[in-house]
């Protein structure tokens, strides 16, 4: 028996060395700003997933195009096995799942929580002692499997209505759905007649007046987008960052290609929900800056800044009541029947707690 658990957890191992090599593989191939511009593109479809497994489904479902086994390069909806059969739908047979991250959590306990080396962890079953303060925690990664809707059959799926736009328009309500999250960061938004106001910017950020200030000699969907650029600055970049534990906070409040990078990817994604046109986004050369971080490697700084920028895109979106693309789960589909997680037997670092989106 002892056996059979140590061949197990070596295949998972090995399942895992092969998904962080595909995943490597994917993010090393963003070496220019149209390369990014894609990447967080097809992103903004899939954001109810991390960026991770986002490139990690990208890359499978295009190498399963090339082999024949899909009729298109990019997927529609995906969703795990169990959840298609909610769905009234079955994975049909031949079809091989696309490997993704999914997180591994336990629950801990502990009488002093703000103490780093009091949590204990609970067994299964096992509950917290009267007084003490419970939290579930990631302690790890295991692979799990999801599959394209056009690797299932069965029911049909509804087809979500998707944002139009003409030339130059903002989508409705996006405006006034950003500026209210702009000034319940407490930040006053203006409007300036042309760019000479603002020092020849579109907009500008100022977090010793606590202002927004976006131009209003351009067309409203420029406006808008650059609104969503400057909101990316308010919720990323405070000078607090500069101090702060995070690391990756620190470097983008540090750092000013960083920066840019982050604002203008949090407004492509939320441009890109919104059925706006992307294409004349202009972002930085990404291994420049990438490159630029002392003692980082560039692979790891693209993999942080782009879930940065995913979380705060989905926070912002979140938060809108606006017509929107799909987040990449089949309509209909129930969060809740997600691929259950799996106990891990060996004890492994404690991590504070976090969301984790599969």
């Amino acid at each position: 028996m002892r056996h059979q658990t140590q061949q197990a957890q070596q295949a998972r191992e090995a399942k895992l060395d092969a998904l962080h090599a595909k995943l490597t593989e994917s993010v090393s191939t963003l070496v220019s700003g149209d390369d990014w511009r894609r990447a967080l593109e097809f992103s903004a479809r899939f954001r109810s997933r991390s960026f991770n497994n986002t490139m990690l489904i990208y890359l499978q479902h295009y190498e399963a195009f090339r082999a024949g086994r899909v009729p298109s390069a990019t997927p529609t909806y995906v969703a795990g096995f169990k959840q298609w059969q909610t769905l009234g739908r079955q994975v049909m047979k031949g079809q091989s799942g696309y490997g993704i991250l999914a997180p591994v959590t336990a629950r801990f306990a502990s009488r002093t929580p703000n103490s780093a080396e009091s949590w204990r962890r609970l067994g299964r079953g096992e509950r917290s002692q009267p007084g003490e303060t419970t939290r579930t925690k990631l302690v790890g990664l295991r692979p799990a499997y999801v599959w394209d809707v056009t690797q299932t059959d069965g029911e049909p799926i509804p087809e979500q209505p998707a944002p139009t736009l003409l030339s130059g328009q903002a989508p409705l309500g996006l405006w006034e759905g950003l500026a209210a999250q702009v000034e319940a960061h407490g930040f006053a938004l203006k409007q300036v007649p042309d760019a000479d106001t603002i020092g020849g910017a579109n907009g500008i950020t100022d977090f010793t007046t606590h202002e927004v200030c976006v131009r209003s000699d351009m067309d409203e969907a420029a406006q808008v987008k650059t609104l969503a650029h400057e909101l990316g600055h308010v919720m990323l970049h405070s000078p607090e960052a500069r101090t702060g534990d995070d690391t990756a906070t620190r470097d983008a409040a540090l750092h000013r290609g960083i920066a840019e990078v982050e604002a203008e990817s949090v407004a492509l994604m939320i441009g890109a929900v919104h059925g706006l046109d992307t294409s004349a986004y202009t972002i930085p050369y990404v291994s420049s800056w990438a490159s630029s971080i002392p003692g980082s490697d560039p692979v790891e700084v693209i993999q942080s800044t782009a879930e940065r920028v995913r979380t705060t895109a989905v926070r912002v979106l979140d938060q809108l009541d606006t017509a929107q693309i799909g987040n990449g789960d089949p309509p209909g589909l129930d969060r809740s029947a997600a691929v259950p997680t799996a106990p891990v037997r060996q004890q492994q670092p404690v991590v504070e707690p976090q969301v984790v989106r599969l």
